[in-house]
Protein backbone atom coordinates (compact mmCIF):
# COMPACT_ATOMS: atom_id res chain seq x y z
CA UNK A 1 0.00 0.00 0.00
CA UNK A 2 1.86 3.22 -0.74
CA UNK A 3 1.56 6.29 1.04
CA UNK A 4 0.23 9.46 -0.47
CA UNK A 5 2.52 12.31 -0.66
CA UNK A 6 0.90 15.83 -0.46
CA UNK A 7 1.99 19.06 -1.18
CA UNK A 8 2.40 22.11 1.10
CA UNK A 9 -0.38 23.31 0.17
CA UNK A 10 -2.47 20.60 0.99
CA UNK A 11 -1.02 19.85 3.95
CA UNK A 12 -1.49 23.20 5.50
CA UNK A 13 -4.72 22.84 4.03
CA UNK A 14 -5.32 19.38 6.32
CA UNK A 15 -3.80 21.10 9.54
CA UNK A 16 -6.39 24.30 9.17
CA UNK A 17 -3.60 26.95 8.81
CA UNK A 18 -1.47 29.09 6.66
CA UNK A 19 0.99 27.53 3.92
CA UNK A 20 4.15 28.92 6.30
CA UNK A 21 3.52 26.63 8.91
CA UNK A 22 4.60 23.70 7.68
CA UNK A 23 7.06 25.14 6.19
CA UNK A 24 8.26 26.21 9.05
CA UNK A 25 7.80 22.50 10.22
CA UNK A 26 10.03 21.76 7.46
CA UNK A 27 12.66 24.52 7.81
CA UNK A 28 12.92 23.63 11.77
CA UNK A 29 13.54 19.69 10.69
CA UNK A 30 9.86 18.85 13.02
CA UNK A 31 8.46 16.83 10.51
CA UNK A 32 9.88 14.44 7.87
CA UNK A 33 9.26 15.59 4.22
CA UNK A 34 10.36 13.66 0.55
CA UNK A 35 12.24 15.67 -1.27
CA UNK A 36 11.75 14.92 -5.06
CA UNK A 37 13.98 17.30 -7.22
CA UNK A 38 12.76 20.80 -6.08
CA UNK A 39 9.26 19.84 -5.04
CA UNK A 40 8.24 19.36 -1.30
CA UNK A 41 6.02 16.41 0.14
CA UNK A 42 4.70 15.35 3.18
CA UNK A 43 3.25 11.70 2.95
CA UNK A 44 0.26 11.41 4.70
CA UNK A 45 0.87 9.09 7.51
CA UNK A 46 3.60 11.62 8.64
CA UNK A 47 1.39 13.96 8.87
CA UNK A 48 -1.08 12.02 10.56
CA UNK A 49 1.71 11.10 12.87
CA UNK A 50 2.42 14.81 13.67
CA UNK A 51 -0.94 15.30 14.78
CA UNK A 52 -1.48 12.14 16.86
CA UNK A 53 1.99 13.26 18.41
CA UNK A 54 0.69 16.81 18.96
CA UNK A 55 -3.12 16.21 19.98
CA UNK A 56 -3.42 17.02 23.97
CA UNK A 57 -6.33 15.19 25.64
CA UNK A 58 -8.10 16.96 28.20
CA UNK A 59 -7.55 16.43 31.80
CA UNK A 60 -10.50 14.90 33.91
CA UNK A 61 -11.11 16.66 37.02
CA UNK A 62 -12.41 14.82 40.27
CA UNK A 63 -15.56 16.00 41.39
CA UNK A 64 -14.85 17.72 45.02
CA UNK A 65 -18.35 17.20 47.15
CA UNK A 66 -19.08 19.66 49.46
CA UNK A 67 -21.45 18.52 52.64
CA UNK A 68 -21.02 19.41 56.03
CA UNK A 69 -17.76 18.82 57.93
CA UNK A 70 -17.30 15.52 59.57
Amino acid sequence: MSDLLLTVEQAAERLGTTVRFPRRLIAERRIAFVKIGRHVRIAESVLNAYIDGNTVQPVRRRRVRYGRAA
